[in-house]
């Protein structure tokens, strides 16, 4: 019998990984054709392996420029986010009283808030009456991210703090360490698993971003990666020999980041559970 059910796990876990796999390889196949093939055949394999695609896509999307403006903003804002809401969390747990719960319960319920929702006022301020658009595009759009990716974040380190012994803090102070002391050296480095989470979060997030960007950033040289890709779209009619190698070389980063703050996560949790 538990043989039975460990089979049927494990085939379980195969149509799972599969169904996961296929749509990425159905990218990665047909990345390397036309037009015609891609509409004539999607599932089949390429005739030919060709990287002219690839680079009409470097020169078309201006890849080297792009890239750097997604890898720039996506760092800055998720650093951002990070050492903000770290902070943040830390003052709403260790100081306990009306305000901070009151003032935690709004950062939290602010999550269900649609972006739609408040999208044409929040244009309207930053740029027909402040035109920080126009002036300061890139940092407007750090701060912005910073705002709308503190309420989650926040709600994850609070929860972690909270399971940090007081009694580490107390001992640090006794031996001469400050508030900031105590907050950089003892507790935000234990909160490298979480950290890493909520930062491959962010970063899947900002990077995949196209709405809040394409509001922002509306000069060619400020463009981020996704939105380059329109492009190769168009109203009549999408170039998808072109449109698909695009998106495989946006993904491909994002693809590398998650896989190694994977492999960071588990060795924090492994180390967390040893000490």
């Amino acid at each position: 019998m538990k043989q039975i059910k460990r089979a049927f796990m494990y085939l379980f876990l195969v149509v799972a990984f599969l169904a996961f796999v296929f749509p990425f390889f159905l990218m990665v196949v047909n990345s390397f054709k036309t037009n015609g093939e891609i509409l004539k055949s999607p599932f089949s394999l390429p005739t030919q392996l060709s990287f002219d695609q690839f680079a009409q896509v470097i020169t078309k999307m201006n890849f080297l420029v792009s890239f750097t403006n997604s890898l720039l903003i996506t760092t800055l804002s998720t650093a951002l986010i990070l050492g903000a809401s770290a902070m943040t969390a830390y003052y709403l747990v260790r100081n306990d009283n009306w305000f901070s719960r009151i003032f935690f319960s709004i950062l939290v319920a602010s999550m269900i808030i649609p972006f739609q929702s408040i999208m044409i006022p929040l244009m309207n301020i930053y740029g027909a009456r402040l035109n920080l658009i126009d002036r300061f595009p890139v940092p407007l759009l750090i701060v912005l991210y910073g705002g709308f990716g503190s309420a989650l974040t926040v709600f994850f380190y609070h929860g972690f703090i909270k399971a940090i012994p007081l009694e580490l803090e107390e001992a640090a102070r006794i031996d001469g360490c400050t508030r900031k002391m105590i907050f950089f050296r003892i507790v935000f480095p234990m909160l490298g698993p979480t950290s890493m989470t909520v930062a491959i979060l962010n970063v899947m997030w900002i990077w995949n971003d196209y709405l809040l960007p394409s509001l922002i950033l509306t000069k060619d040289k400020l463009y981020t990666m996704p939105i380059k890709m329109k492009v190769f779209n168009g109203t009549y009619m999408n170039n998808w020999e072109l449109l698909i190698p695009a998106l495989l070389l946006t993904i491909l980063p994002l693809l590398l980041v998650y896989f190694i703050a994977q492999r960071k996560i588990i060795e924090g949790v492994m180390q967390g559970a040893i000490k």
